[in-house]
This record gives structure tokens, sequence and C-alpha cells, in this order.
């Protein structure tokens, strides 16, 4: 079985075809400046350079239109037809409360998503963007599943999920906090579980996805218990660009004294804040030690920040759960930034959890971390969000296949 893997962005769309009786991935890429000139960057894993060329891209119907042509192209393809995609798989940024699991988007699904848009403009309308431009291209006979960063931490109770507002603005706007990333928290988890030989629903679980975007969530018996990103992926860490936690009042502060509307602080609390906004130099943790090694103070200020909100949210997640059993790291930073891992579990040798510096050295590698004695396990699990899609759009799309 076939599938491909959907992600639509506002002028960008990116891909992955799977063999799911593999596994393994028979192309990838990303469409660009969809509405502008339109460009395609394509992989095959059986070449080692890429394809890379300008496709005119109207909109986003023209994109699939690129990407099926170049998946059946005779020298860059994987497949002889459009036949052979059996089902697609879209990332759908949020679904509310709608939706716990991954589904079959049908109409009703179609409306749940848009009733999401005013909860995450930028991401629903792009999404929906996609499904859309599927069908036009694909036709109705070929399933499309919407598998939703939201659905995981579904399982949380209010006690976490609910903000101290008056409760009428949860039953009139559904204002509570949802959480995001959840396929990759979902992977990573897994991933740990087979790791230690012992059953997901008896483990206890942190998992820290750290990139320019960053959450981290408490995984309890299997299931999300907490997390840091909240009603919007503004909340949580300081991240690349974005505040993370700030006190809100921060928001008519600067509006009246800088002469700018909510929404204007709302961006430069999304674009030009986190480890950007501190550093004054980057959002990209390399250039951050880049300069930190050239003796960049704010820089270092930047990095310290992070790790110390990375540590005050673990430290706060053990405490909920009432311990731990194991740490992972993924997602860029988490994966291949090794000076953070050691940082972040610096001084928790109290709580069992102590790193082997020459374990450690590795990056972008799936294995242990944890010296020999330590009794909470630490992981470093490279993230992998499109195979999630794809096993769960497999799982909806065969029964329908089989009709």
């Amino acid at each position: 079985m076939n599938v491909l893997v959907i992600n639509a962005g506002s002028s960008s769309l990116k891909y992955q075809l799977f063999d799911m009786d593999t596994k393994k991935v028979l192309a990838k890429g990303l469409c660009e400046r969809i509405g502008i000139d339109g460009r395609l960057t394509h992989q095959s894993p059986f070449k080692d350079e890429k394809y890379k060329e300008n496709v005119p891209m109207k909109d986003h119907a023209d994109a699939i239109r690129a990407v099926i042509d170049i998946l059946i192209d005779k020298e860059w393809g994987a497949i002889s037809s459009m036949d052979k995609i059996d089902a697609v798989g879209h990332r759908v940024v949020h679904g509310g409360e709608f939706f716990a699991d991954s589904v079959v988007i049908t109409d009703d699904v179609i409306k749940a998503i848009e009733a999401c848009i005013p909860l995450a403009p930028l991401h629903n309308v792009p999404n929906l963007t996609g499904i859309s431009a599927c069908k036009e291209v694909m036709g109705d006979n070929v399933p499309q599943i919407a598998v939703f960063d939201t659905a995981f931490h579904q399982t949380m109770d209010p006690v976490e999920y609910m903000y101290a507002i008056p409760y009428e603005y949860y039953e009139k706007y559904k204002i509570r906090r949802y959480g995001f990333h959840g396929t990759s928290h979902k992977y990573v988890s897994a991933q740990a579980a087979e790791m230690m030989g012992r059953p997901l629903e008896e483990l206890k679980l942190i998992t820290c996805h750290l990139g320019n975007g960053s959450s981290i969530t408490a995984i309890n018996k299997g299931k999300s218990m907490d997390t840091s990103m909240g009603f919007t992926p503004l909340d949580g860490l300081p991240m690349g660009t974005r505040a993370g936690n700030i006190d809100p009042a921060i928001i008519s502060f600067l509006c009246e004294n800088e002469g700018k509307t909510a929404e204007e602080v709302i961006n430069i609390l999304n674009k030009k804040s986190g480890m950007l906004g501190i550093s004054g130099v980057s959002s990209d943790f390399r250039d951050l030690d880049a300069a930190i090694n050239e003796g960049d103070e704010r820089a270092k200020l930047a990095k310290n920040m992070f790790v110390n909100s990375v540590k005050k949210i673990i430290g706060s997640y053990v405490a909920e759960m009432g311990g731990v059993d194991a740490i992972i790291f993924t997602a860029g930073v988490g994966e291949n930034d090794r000076s953070v891992r050691w940082d972040v579990c610096e001084h928790m040798e109290y709580l069992g959890i102590k790193i082997d510096p020459e374990k450690n050295k590795y990056r972008g590698r799936q294995m242990d971390i944890s010296i020999d004695w330590a009794r909470v396990r630490v992981f470093v699990i490279p993230t992998n969000e499109e195979l999630v899609i794809a096993e769960d759009t497999k799982k909806l799309a065969e029964p329908l296949l089989k009709k």
C-alpha cells in the first residue's frame, strides 16, 4: 500500500510517499513559492542528487499536479501512475475538541476543521487548501485522512488544560490549552518504550520536542497528561522566534507605550522574540553557539534561558506524574545540540538522571545516552511525524479500499 503524506503551508507543500508494506520512503520533496512562480525540490532514495526546477504553480492544485508528475516521471519517479497512490494523509494542525484521533475526511470533518480556523488561522487554512487540492486532482475515490497535531493531547484532564479565566470564555470560545507536536510526542514515546522493552502503558515519560518550535509533554501510561504549548503554539518555552510564557499584561503595556495594536504585539511575540529577540543574532541554535564562542553575552543569555525553561518544565512534570522512567530528546535541537541535552540534565542526579558524556557526543542517532547506573534513562530519538501520519492513514484507509 502506497501512502502520500501532505503537509500544506500557505505558499508551500511538503510531501513524502511511503510504501507501507516496508515503511520505506519512496520519494519526498517540497513545493515552494506557490502562487508566486513555483519551485519544486524532489528527492529519490535511488539518486544522490536532488531534482530542482522552477515549475509554475498558481495554486495548491497545481502543486499537487507537479508532485504527481514527478512521482510518475520515468527518470525521477517512484511509481508508474497516479493510481498507485492508495491514500493521502494530511497533517492538520488544529482539531480543537472535535478530534481525539485521526479521521477519514468527510464533509462534516471539513466543517469541523473550518470551525477551528479561529484557533489556528495561519495553519488550518492552508491545511484545508491542501485537502481541497488533492480532492480536485485525485478525485473522490482516493481516501483522504486528517491527522491532527492536537489530537494526542485530548487525553489531558481539565485541571491541566483549563485556564483560570471566567469559565464562560471556555464555554463560548473554547479557550483552553490544546498542545501541539502531538504526532512527534506520540512517535518518540512509543520508540522509547520499545527501547526499554517495556509496555508503554506502564511508563512515565517526558518527551522534549526541541527545535525552532519547542514543546515538552508528560506522558503517563501512554497518554498525554500535560504539555507546555497551550491555546496556541506561542505558549510554553521560549523558542526560535516565539516568546513563550510571559506576563499577559506586557501586551497591553507595549500597546500603550509603543503605540502598537494587539495584533502587532502578538506578531512580535511570535516572530521577533525568543532566541532571536534576546540574542539579536539569530533564531538558529547553531548561530547562537558560534556567537557564544566569540564571547557574545546576549547569545549566551538566550541559550541559558532556553535550557533553564526546559529544566523547569521537566521538574514540574516529574512532580506532576510522581516520578519519571525516561526523558526523550527529539527534533532539530534535541537530536543534534549536545550542549542543550547536557545542560538540561546537569545537576539532576538526585532524580536519577545522568548523561554519559561520551554517548552524548553523538547527534541525530537513536540511542540511550544515560550513564550506566542512571535510574532514569535519557534517550535521543529522531522524530518521524510523517511515518505516524502514514501509519494512521493506512489504518483508516485499508477498510475503505477493501469495500
